[in-house]
């Protein structure tokens, strides 16, 4: 971010994201909460300003219109709270669990920030090509499958319990869908065939008047298609009479005990079929707010990760999830069948 001019770090870039700076100061306060206040048992550095970053008391069509830190003000306020974190951690040492969650959440902030640069025409990562088009499924057998992370090491309080699943047989792209596979469906009536879309994907559809995706016109055409909602997802599936894979059926082909199956994984989110919820015996920790209050509410599952997820941040096991109609996740799709 330091090289990006201040209008660009304070100014909101897209409406439906908020202004960089205000991710800026949202790090450093949760770091401050976490690691200093709670870990640290130290005074909180900046109090007057925990409801401006809390995520939940400020969302982000209140980012704009509330007084922020400026650019130079947020990177200060970062600054300070680092060094009173590396105190902490001298003094006491790291917590098991508390620094690797402060440090993924910055990283993740780091994935939402260039969500909104793309949005606001800024340079962003792009996907890198893959072996194949998309349309290649594989056989994967029916058997059990274990599900979730393990205990050692960290992972969210989504991902466990590690449970196992029986799996019918089914098949599963060997790639995710390219950009000159989306240009064909596109091409082919993909935005017009009413046939291939739910009710609520064309009724989204239509209010907002979209009938391509300019990005696989312009992304290189064997790389994944980037940047589509759940609903073109669905509707691209549908029109190859195919589905999305679940949950369940993408992370038992990418843990199998000869080897992941799938290729281009990492290179965008993947949409799963599944609406976000816990695991059977799921329990909330640290906090209730990270996932526990987004289950039931019309959130979809995606998986793998993305070209813009910093390394450290991806796994087999992470869930991430959104509304069915959000184009700003870098996020493709994976196709799946019946065997």
């Amino acid at each position: 971010m330091s090289g990006l001019p201040e209008d660009a770090l304070s100014r909101r870039l897209h409406p439906l994201m908020g202004p960089l700076v205000w991710d800026l100061g949202h790090i450093a306060a949760y770091e401050d909460l976490w690691l200093v206040h709670r870990h640290g048992e130290r005074p909180m550095l900046r109090p007057d300003l925990a409801a401006t970053y809390d995520a939940f008391e400020t969302p982000r069509s209140a980012r704009q219109s509330i007084t922020l830190l400026d650019a130079a003000g947020a990177v200060d306020f970062l600054a300070q709270v680092r060094s009173r974190t590396l105190a902490v951690l001298e003094e006491r040492g790291p917590h098991p669990v508390l620094h690797e969650m402060v440090l993924r959440h910055e990283l993740q902030h780091t994935e939402t920030m260039l969500q909104a640069m793309r949005l606001g025409g800024l340079p962003v990562p792009t996907p890198s090509a893959v072996d194949g088009t998309g349309l290649e499924l594989l056989d994967v057998p029916a058997g059990p499958a274990v599900i979730g992370a393990s205990d050692e090491h960290f992972a969210y309080d989504n991902e466990r319990p590690r449970h196992v699943r029986e799996v019918p047989a089914y098949r599963i792209g060997r790639t995710p869908v390219t950009n000159a596979s989306w240009l064909s469906f596109a091409e082919g009536g993909g935005y017009v065939r009413r046939e291939w879309w739910s009710d609520e994907g064309w009724a989204w559809k239509e209010e907002y008047d979209i009938h391509g995706h300019a990005e696989a016109v312009t992304g290189r055409p064997d790389a994944p298609v980037c940047h589509i909602s759940w609903f073109e997802a669905e509707a691209f599936a549908r029109a190859h009479d195919a589905r999305l894979p679940s949950e369940i059926e993408w992370e038992n082909a990418v843990t199998r005990p000869e080897g992941p199956l799938l290729r281009g994984t990492g290179e965008v989110w993947e949409w799963t079929a599944n609406r976000f919820s816990g695991y059977p015996g799921f329990v909330a920790a640290p906090y209730r707010e990270y996932s526990e209050i987004f289950f039931g509410a019309g959130h979809h599952t995606l998986r793998g990760g993305s070209c813009a997820t910093p390394p450290r941040v991806k796994s087999p096991t992470l869930r991430n999830w959104d509304h069915p109609d959000r184009r700003q996740l870098f996020a493709g799709v994976r196709l799946a069948a019946e065997a």
